[in-house]
């Protein structure tokens, strides 16, 4: 699949294990008909956190009505209309896995007059209702930049507020093109400005972007109240999606983290496989990791 950048590596070569817990938590997600980004989008670190008996999960369906070229996650116009009973379906599926921390996210839906943004309050809500000890990381897409739609979720006040700008400037035509650069830095700024939250964002490498850039895209961040940064290997999905430009070797993603470590972030996850909620709750806390 990965046209561009030849054979993959060895370092990107998943050894891929299983056990009872992988085998419960599937079993879980699929009586309570939930969704994760970690089977939608195809996470090759699926295998890892399911058998720790951890997910991050998908709302709002799983098809979005943008055409990103890196993601795998379906695609379409009109999906189908949000399950109302989704909300508490997650937060019971929290509950029986006991979980610390939990990590939410979504297809963007901008069909939807809000984006989406009153079913993600009330999926808060309902987890909070259920286990209060919880602490939540909201990966939040940018809402059309929809002030009042923000706000509804960032008054919610999840522990982590987290806006991937996926990719540097110069690759937004080719890897998001109906997604603004300017405005997710905006949604953060917002966040950390007027809501006080913690703020998180993550990056995508391989995809043709230079050392610089990634430079470029780290102060922008960090100018914009952002705390914490991930930065992962692309893979290519599909033969249908973008190609892999280049492998970025181990020792470079220790010079990314080293250089995001001195541009001022306060955690910084980067590796291979790191993706935006790969271990998120040891970025958070102390508190038990969630895929």
């Amino acid at each position: 699949m990965e046209r561009g950048a030849g054979k993959k590596p060895d370092w990107l070569k998943i050894r891929l294990t299983s056990g009872a817990s992988f085998a419960a938590t599937r079993q879980l997600l699929d009586r309570h008909s939930l969704h994760t980004v970690c089977r939608s989008a195809m996470c090759p670190n699926l295998q890892e956190c399911w058998t720790r008996g951890t997910a991050t999960f998908l709302l709002l369906g799983t098809v979005c009505t943008r055409s990103c070229r890196f993601c795998a996650v379906g695609k379409a116009a009109n999906p189908p209309v949000p399950d109302p009973l989704e909300p508490e379906k997650i937060a019971l599926a929290i509950q029986s896995m006991r979980l610390k921390h939990a990590v939410l996210t979504s297809v963007t839906r901008d069909d939807l007059h809000d984006g989406g943004a009153e079913h993600w309050v009330e999926t808060i809500r309902a987890i909070r209702a259920i286990t209060p000890s919880v602490t939540i990381e909201c990966l939040i897409p940018d809402f059309q930049s929809n002030e009042r739609a923000l706000d509804l979720v960032m008054t919610e006040a999840p522990e982590v507020l987290n806006h991937n700008i996926e990719t540097v400037p110069s690759l937004y035509m080719k890897v998001r093109p109906q997604a603004n650069y300017t405005a997710s830095l905006q949604l953060l700024q917002r966040a950390k400005q007027q809501h006080g939250l913690t703020t998180k964002s993550g990056l995508m490498v391989g995809m043709g972007e230079t050392a610089e850039e990634i430079s470029i895209s780290l102060d922008d961040l960090i100018r914009h109240g952002c705390d914490m940064v991930t930065i992962g290997q692309y893979l290519q999905p599909s033969a249908l999606h973008l190609p892999v430009e280049r492998y970025i070797t181990p020792d470079e993603f220790d010079r990314y983290r080293i250089m995001a470590e001195a541009a001022g972030f306060q955690h910084v996850q980067s590796g291979p496989f790191v993706r935006s909620s790969y271990h998120a709750g040891a970025l958070t806390s102390n508190t038990e990791m969630i895929c």
